[in-house]
């Protein structure tokens, strides 16, 4: 499904929002959110007009491309009728879908990378073994910044019992573990014997694996055998991506107030938000993102870091 965006130039950004979706909701669905966003649902498309300050944002998307061109001239054409008092430049972006989606701009990753504190020589080498050992499935480590920032949050929550759904070759691992407070302990679920031989000789030069329970079978038969009490003060979720909803069933349940959970890999390479990706791992993802919202047993809030993360506290 493609999509396009327009940054529209304007001082009457709301004044247009209300204008258009007022307009509008006489032939179509609108809707305009407490925030001042608008969304317009035409019969080819929808387009979500946000207002900030000094421009209004617009998010065209379809089914097909001659779709989209559809949705771009009915929100321009009306929006150009409403500018009586000023020349608006509406300039629509080529149309991009989730495959041409870049969620973080190289140089911008790189910038990331070089601008927190450095891995150290074990997460180094760590990184190196684990492309020369497991090839194109390296990209399932995480990041270097991904990694401390999961230790800050571990240290910030002040986690003495931690569970992580998804070990790889044990980077992560080594992230949450070296930031547990004195005694913590880290529970870690994996299926692979092969991929957490490497995680093991790793914690074991990273000083940590006196912290670290590593449990080999299916990640949700382990949850589920734990007490059904909230003792856990962080989890983190990075497995895989069907069973994402019953994994974070399973921890949420256990985690005590102001516990914390961590979703990795949220935005699936951006096609959550295309709706022409129906594979059973991005409609798991796409109803775990959208019960987050819902839940009212946490405040939650996504980011974009890497390929989406989400931060889940327990009330």
């Amino acid at each position: 499904m493609p999509s396009s965006t327009a940054h529209v130039a304007t001082d009457r950004p709301a004044r247009y929002v209300r204008q258009l979706v007022s307009h509008m909701g006489h032939r179509t669905t609108t809707e305009i959110a407490g925030d001042g966003r608008g969304t317009i649902t035409l019969s080819g498309g929808t387009c979500v007009l946000t207002p900030s300050g000094g421009h209004l944002d617009l998010i065209a998307t379809a089914g097909d491309v001659e779709a989209l061109a559809g949705v771009q001239e009915v929100i321009t054409r009306h929006l150009l009728r409403f500018a009586t008092q000023e020349e608006l430049a509406v300039e629509w972006t080529a149309p991009v879908t989730a495959e041409s989606m870049q969620i973080i701009d190289p140089v911008i990753g790189d910038y990331l990378l070089t601008h927190c504190t450095p891995a150290d020589e074990v997460l180094q080498d760590l990184v190196v073994e684990t492309r020369e050992a497991t090839g194109g499935a390296s990209g399932m480590q995480i990041s270097h910044d991904e990694g401390a920032f999961l230790t800050m949050l571990v240290r910030l929550t002040g986690a003495r019992n931690a569970v992580e759904v998804g070990v790889f070759t044990g980077y992560s691992s080594i992230c949450i573990a070296r930031g547990l407070a004195e005694g913590g302990r880290l529970l870690a679920c994996d299926v692979s014997d092969e991929w957490t031989s490497i995680a093991r000789r790793y914690w074991e030069r990273a000083g940590v694996s006196d912290r670290i329970d590593l449990k080999i079978g299916p990640a949700i038969d382990t949850l589920r055998a734990l007490p059904d009490e909230p003792t856990l003060d962080i989890a983190f979720i990075d497995a895989d991506k069907v069973n994402y909803p019953l994994y974070y069933e399973e921890i949420v349940r256990r985690l005590r107030p102001g516990g914390l959970v961590v979703l990795d890999n949220v935005f699936l390479g951006g096609r959550v938000v295309d709706p022409a990706h129906q594979e059973e791992h991005h409609v798991a993802m796409r109803r775990l993102n959208d019960l987050l919202v819902r839940d009212e047993r946490v405040e939650s809030v996504m980011l974009p870091v890497r390929d989406g993360v989400t931060l889940a506290r327990r009330r």
